[in-house]
């Protein structure tokens, strides 16, 4: 799919989609659990799907609703199941322990990027309580259940780790503690299991960097849920309004668990105006300017931080990026050539970006598969002199199927074909 986007202030009212990180757990959970429990989303997208997919796989029902879906809890797990986690890392680092709580013997693979992104230190883990591999990276097979105990795991490698344990540790016989030898990254992603865990009455105590959690716990459904807005999509037409004409957001929630609702106050500091409600959130253009921003805590923010220091005054600096290069792109390297291909002026270093504001020309942009890049593609648009075209501009399905619907409907010419 290609996608062809002349140059379009945008404007308007828009709702922000399910957060595909909050949808994940809550999936997983209500799978967990007896009985039925209903998610409403409106949106759902194919790291959302390919979730949907292995639960059903393991033993759920699932039946999809016009507003969401409704999830009956596994009753009898199946035996020796498949599980296609498709390009989404969550599913995959996610399930990984889950299934290993649930299953004797389980087969995992995926596709795009997914078998070359980091699990190594995850499948030690696992390893040394019960879980043996016939591989080292996927497509393999695992056999043998998960035991409790203690967990040690790195911090700074992938947050989803932690997670994937502290969803599956609540189903052993007995206590389990999981201790961090680094420094957490992303913490936020690790606080909203805790608020989705706690939402399903799962008790997990935190101290000095450890958590606590006991076994045999009853993972309780809470009847209906609603799916918390997505901040990390949000981000792209909140970054619009600061580019074109004011943008306004319903369905955000500024106490959300979300570290990415930290956009808001990266546009303030590139010099947007940021007006909030209870119920709405509006960007507007003011005098712009470039910054630095530490984007340790909230990496998926990046590409989009990279296009807005692209169209302000001065320099921008985007530090403490490592991790991106193990994303579904090297978002790094992804991000400097879409802003070169755009006639940026941009500096790849081997942890952050140097870009140095002023005008886009347009260009084509390989989206290297990668929904972030892509929709950060399409936002840059706004900003260039001429057409931009984006290859393989149906990347977005991975979180945003209706991205360009979207962006037509708040004025945006995405021709996508």
């Amino acid at each position: 799919m290609i996608a062809m986007l002349s140059p379009a202030k945008l404007s308007g009212t828009i709702p922000a989609i399910a957060s595909k990180s909050d949808a994940h757990r809550l999936l997983i959970l209500a799978a967990l659990c007896r009985g039925e429990t209903r998610l409403l989303l409106e949106q759902r997208s194919a790291d959302i799907d390919a979730t949907i997919a292995c639960l059903c796989a393991l033993g759920a029902t699932i039946t999809l609703l016009p507003d969401g879906v409704l999830v009956h809890g596994i009753e009898r797990v199946n035996e020796n199941p498949l599980l296609d986690c498709g390009e989404s890392g969550s599913t995959f680092r996610f399930l990984l322990p889950v299934a290993a709580a649930l299953c004797e013997h389980a087969r995992f693979t995926g596709s795009g990027r997914l078998p070359e992104r980091p699990i190594g230190e995850l499948m030690q883990v696992l390893q040394a309580h019960g879980v043996a591999f016939s591989a080292e990276r996927l497509p393999f097979e695992t056999a043998g259940k998960l035991t409790g105990g203690h967990f040690s795991l790195p911090g700074n490698v992938s947050s989803q780790y932690l997670t994937g344990l502290l969803l599956a540790l609540p189903l052993m016989q007995a206590q389990s503690t999981v201790s961090l030898t680094t420094r957490l990254e992303s913490a936020a992603y690790v606080d909203i299991t805790l608020h989705a865990l706690k939402r399903f009455g799962v008790q997990v105590e935190t101290q000095n960097g450890s958590y606590f959690v006991s076994g045999k716990q009853a993972i309780q459904s809470p009847g209906t849920l609603r799916v918390d807005g997505d901040w990390s999509n949000a981000a792209f037409f909140l970054a619009a309004g600061a580019l074109g004409n004011p943008i306004t957001m319903t369905g955000l929630h500024l106490d959300s668990p979300q570290g990415d609702k930290a956009i808001l106050n990266a546009l303030r500091r590139f010099g947007a105006r940021v007006e909030t409600t209870a119920d709405t959130i509006t960007v507007s253009p003011a005098k712009r300017s470039g910054c630095t921003i530490d984007v340790g805590e909230t990496p998926d923010l990046l590409p989009i931080l990279a296009v807005l220091g692209a169209c302000v005054a001065g320099e921008t600096c985007l530090i403490n990026a490592a991790r991106l290069r193990l994303k579904e792109s090297d978002r790094l390297a992804s991000v400097f050539a879409m802003l070169r291909a755009l006639g940026g002026r941009v500096e790849e270093l081997p942890d952050a970006l140097v870009i140095t504001g002023g005008e886009l020309a347009g260009g084509t942009v390989d989206s290297c598969r990668d929904h972030r890049i892509a929709m950060s593609a399409a936002i840059a648009s706004i900003c260039c002199a001429k057409q931009v075209t984006i290859l393989v501009a149906d990347a977005v399905k991975k979180s945003y199927p209706a991205f360009y619907d979207d962006f037509n409907r708040l004025g945006g010419h995405a021709d996508v074909v």
